[in-house]
Order: structure tokens, then sequence, then C-alpha cells
């Protein structure tokens, strides 16, 4: 996602729920410019918040979690993103997913974001069997080293996006094929489903 400042990150990865990241970086173009500052944010009007936020969706909870953060990053964090898991998700709209992308974009701190995509795949790859996004995290953690849990996000989220594809997966292209006991399910033979 674009951005210049950490807080522009914290603030478009908020947006990013239930929205691509395309879309996000359409909105945060203008929104950027208009509220330059999180003094701006922190002080926005909720419903003119909500008209700039609108076409990404829940953006009704979104413009309040973004004004409600801003003003807690201003009053207890000297305008600084927190470093610390337990201080980010302590922020309005801020969950371990969101705190993890920014410890390791922000501060390099090795973390491991579970979207969608990590999810799904990890479980295709038998690294987890869990649902949940803290256990598939843990769970991850514990078969990765450390060293590349950042690599691991970039590049299964972009599997995801481009060749793992949920509704139809184009296993024949995948570089992880041969690992992948899911390679291939749900097709018959002469590779149609």
């Amino acid at each position: 996602m674009n951005h210049e400042t950490p807080w522009q990150l914290l603030i478009a990865v908020i947006l990013s729920a239930q929205c691509t990241d395309a879309r996000v970086n359409i909105v945060t173009e203008d929104l950027f410019k208009k509220y330059d500052s999180l003094e701006k944010f922190a002080n926005a009007e909720l419903s003119e918040l909500e008209k700039d936020i609108h076409s990404t969706g829940f953006y009704h909870m979104k413009a309040k979690n973004i004004i409600s953060c801003c003003k807690d990053l201003i009053e207890k964090h000297g305008g600084e993103v927190p470093r610390e898991l337990k201080d980010l998700t302590a922020l309005a709209g801020v969950g371990r997913k969101t705190a993890n992308v920014i410890r390791g974009n922000i501060y390099d701190e090795p973390s491991i974001v579970v979207d969608t995509h990590v999810k799904r795949i990890s479980k295709k790859l038998g690294l987890t069997e869990n649902e949940d996004p803290e256990k598939v995290e843990y769970d991850l953690m514990n078969v990765l080293p450390k060293e590349h849990w950042i690599l691991w996000n970039i590049q299964i989220i972009t599997l995801g996006r481009t060749i793992c594809v949920a509704r139809s997966p184009k296993c024949e292209d995948c570089f992880l094929r041969e690992y992948c006991p899911s390679a291939g399910a749900g097709k018959k033979a002469g590779g149609k489903k």
C-alpha cells in the first residue's frame, strides 16, 4: 500500500479490511492530501471522513476507528506509531494482522501476517490445521525460520493472488506443487474440473 509515513501505512492497513490494496491506494491518494497530519485525522468530522473512505466498505467503523486511533497516537504515543504488539493492538481498529504489518514493514521486526491467502495456502501445504488466524500465526512461527517470516507473508500473499487462487488454483503453474498435498485436487483427468 502506498504511504510516506508509518501513520499513513497504519491508516491504509485499517482501510484494507475487506478491501483490495488497489482500492485503498486509490482512496488514500486523495485522503492523505486532505488529511496530511495525524491531527487532521484526529479532528476529522466523522461524517465527512465516512464519505471520504466510503468506497473501502465498512466505512462507519473504519472512520470511527481511524479518528480514535489517531487521537491515541497523539495523546498516548507522542505522534509516533508504537513498535510493540501490545501497544499496537490497543489502538482502535488494530488487530494482530494490522500490528504485524506495521512491525514488519516499518520496524523490520520479524512477523507473520495471517491474511486469507496465508491461512489458506499454509493449510494446503500442511503447515497448520487451524482456522483461527492467531493459532495459524503461532503454527507458522514454529515451523518457519524467523528470518523468513516477512518473506513468507509477501510471497504467499502474491502466490494466493496470482496462482493459488481460491476458486481456481493454477496448480500446473505453481512452484510449490511438488510439496503441496492438495495440488490438482478437485480436477479430473485431462486437467478439467
